[in-house]
């Protein structure tokens, strides 16, 4: 009956497990907060990264994190403290390492310590507020998988007056490129005469998601500002600036995916009729 409970558990999450998983070279020592990626790709082509003594040149060789030993110029990697950074971005600037048209980058809003933290998730170049940085991988991708359902929450301003119709066709959803887009929850902020600012909440944000919907609809989006991250508010943190995650704060956040996994496991004994601890 555990087996059965197991194996309904590895379905829902896709059959994924850490167990003997492997990943590339260069990817680990990224996932190990040595450095970002694209500099271990460069370092492991210069001869510089020995795995298990012996030099790779391929950032695609395959790793067992924590089980094989990492080297660069002779100098074991260690897995370095996890960092919760978060961000307000303004508008205008680009959430990537570096950009061919040589835009304003998130990164340079940010101190050399942490140009290698990997943005949990995007914000557009026209879209502005709380984005959060970490080199932390597996947390990062549980705060952005829809499965966790951790809100996201956007005050948006369009040009337009909102009424319920408009409101019940964003709880709905719209199509769009293939792809069907709709709000968790959308409410109305405050209007005037003929602009208005909307409160949407997200679960899962898809490529420009907000800005697509209502494209579609045919409503200009003039503002859109990320105000917050599941219990994680932007506050009054300036724009520009950014700051270290408490340990509270991460903790709320937590404690959300926690809540999840007990929601998923009462729905896996639901529709099984097997105990999770028989």
């Amino acid at each position: 009956m555990r087996e059965r409970f197991k194996a309904a558990k590895q379905r829902d999450s896709g059959g994924r497990s850490s167990v003997g998983s492997r990943t590339g070279l260069a990817r680990a020592l990224s996932k190990l907060g040595f450095c970002s990626r694209a500099d271990a790709a460069q370092l492991i082509r210069g001869g510089r990264v020995r795995l298990n003594g012996l030099v790779r040149r391929d950032p695609e060789s395959p790793v067992r994190l924590h089980r094989d030993r990492i080297e660069v110029d002779g100098l074991a990697v260690e897995p370095a403290a996890k960092i919760y950074l978060m961000l307000n971005k303004p508008r205008g600037v680009v959430t990537t390492a570096s950009d061919e048209k040589g835009r304003a980058t998130i990164y340079d809003l940010l101190d050399k310590e942490h140009s290698w933290l990997a943005p949990v998730g995007r914000l557009d170049k026209a879209s502005e507020g709380l984005l959060l940085l970490t080199n932390d991988s597996q947390w990062a991708a549980r705060v952005m998988a829809p499965e966790t359902h951790l809100p996201k929450t956007y005050h948006v301003q369009i040009a337009a007056v909102a009424d319920e119709a408009l409101l019940d066709s964003l709880r709905h959803g719209v199509r769009d490129t293939g792809e069907d887009l709709h709000a968790t929850a959308v409410s109305i902020l405050r209007h005037g005469d003929r602009h208005s600012w909307l409160e949407v909440i997200l679960h899962e944000g898809k490529n420009r998601h907000i800005r697509r919907m209502l494209n579609a609809l045919g409503i200009e989006v003039l503002r859109l500002v990320r105000v917050a991250v599941g219990p994680l508010p932007l506050g009054d943190l300036a724009k520009g600036a950014s700051r270290p995650v408490t340990t509270a704060e991460k903790a709320a956040i937590d404690k959300r995916f926690g809540n999840q996994r007990r929601s998923q496991t009462r729905f896996l004994e639901k529709s099984t009729g097997v105990l999770a601890n028989p």
